[in-house]
């Protein structure tokens, strides 16, 4: 393992960032809305590849009617597969928030429903905010995907919508988009990357590899050069976050970019240590922890195709906040080594790659 500089810690408030993002979002969706000429739509998303849930897509969509009204539509039961319903408590939190149950606005079939008017723009655009982040589960804008379309069907010009990232309906090359039901429309449609967003299985961005742009981003995160930061011999780039260390790893097959940090290692594994860590990553947004051989890892992957810089950086954010506040906890209760405490030692981390290849997939 290469020497790690001291001082290269983020810093960061996480939460106090992912606060602030989600305002930034809030406002320029009320921006959005009150621009919408009549007939236009709005949908918004949960990325389903970034998220974790499949197939399943969770989502709202918004629709500018004739003169000054608003209305907005949010998936329901009805739309969802077994297994990916919402809870009887997520249910009364969407009617908390100001949703009408499915089938009481004209026209919201299985999905809960909101009529406002223009001028309750920026309340509407706070309500799909939280429902996005506290009834379907979104840690962060940057796991948003958003598309728009006129009142004749046309893709509407994308305008920034904070770290959110811009698509369009399937169907825009031929293909109709469903949300399942045969409808096209509604939160559950179906949206695909737009052209010059990425694209679907792309790995690299006009000739950049992965690792480059990988590199690029934790050396803007650190406010240092991509040659200045500290990688180790399998490749590594290490990031100290206080008694913590996180690595970055980026995988060519299949393309990934692993942010895993040693928790705590020397430690004994037992029942109550697993149960520890079953219901800490159950309380994640993002991520897991696990217990292999006498090592306690974290790790949140990122995906390599369709690579999204934003997911990227909050992975490293969520890893560096997460992996300095757990290893004390942990330590606390199970004992064990930190990585960077006086008297202790990361010599384990260091005694060959073949110890934590593929135990963060």
């Amino acid at each position: 393992m290469a020497e790690i500089v001291d001082d290269l810690a983020l810093g960061t408030d996480l939460k106090v960032k992912v606060t602030q993002a989600w305002r930034d979002f809030a406002r320029a969706l009320t921006a959005v809305l009150v621009g919408l000429d009549a007939g236009a739509q709005l949908d918004i998303t949960l990325d389903p590849t970034a998220s974790g849930v499949g197939d399943v897509v969770y989502g709202v969509t918004l629709h500018r009617g004739g003169a000054d009204e608003l209305g907005a539509l949010a998936v329901g039961n009805g739309s969802l597969p077994e297994g990916y319903r919402l809870e009887r408590a997520a249910v009364g939190e969407l009617v908390a928030l100001g949703w009408s149950p499915p089938g009481v606005v004209d026209g919201s079939g299985d999905d809960f429903g909101l009529a406002a008017t223009v001028g309750e723009a920026a309340t509407v655009a706070v309500t799909v905010a939280r429902t996005l982040r506290d009834v379907y589960g979104a840690p962060h804008p940057a796991f948003l995907m958003y598309a728009g379309q006129d009142a004749q069907g046309e893709p509407l010009p994308v305008v920034p919508l904070a770290a959110a990232r811009p698509v369009v309906p399937a169907g825009t090359s031929g293909q109709p988009a469903t949300d399942g039901t045969g409808t096209g429309t509604g939160p559950g449609a179906a949206l695909v990357p737009a052209a010059g967003t990425g694209g679907a299985r792309r790995t690299a961005r006009d000739g950049v590899s992965l690792a480059e742009q990988v590199t690029t981003i934790v050396a803007a995160l650190l406010k240092t050069t991509p040659d200045a930061l500290n990688v180790d011999a399998d490749g590594d780039i290490g990031i100290r976050s206080g008694s913590a260390m996180v690595f970055v790893r980026v995988r060519d097959n299949p393309p990934l970019v692993d942010v895993f940090s040693p928790v705590l290692t020397g430690v004994k594994p037992t029942e109550a240590l697993y149960l520890k860590l079953s219901e800490l990553t159950n309380r994640m947004p993002i991520g897991r922890l696990y217990c292999t051989e006498d090592t306690v890892w974290a790790s949140i992957p990122v995906f390599g195709r369709d690579f999204q810089p934003t997911h990227l950086t909050l992975a490293v954010q969520v890893m560096t906040g997460l992996a300095d506040e757990l290893d004390d906890r942990l330590h606390g209760e199970f004992g064990g080594k930190r990585f960077f405490v006086e008297g202790d030692s990361p010599a384990l981390h260091g005694t060959g790659s073949a110890e934590r290849t593929g135990m963060y997939l």
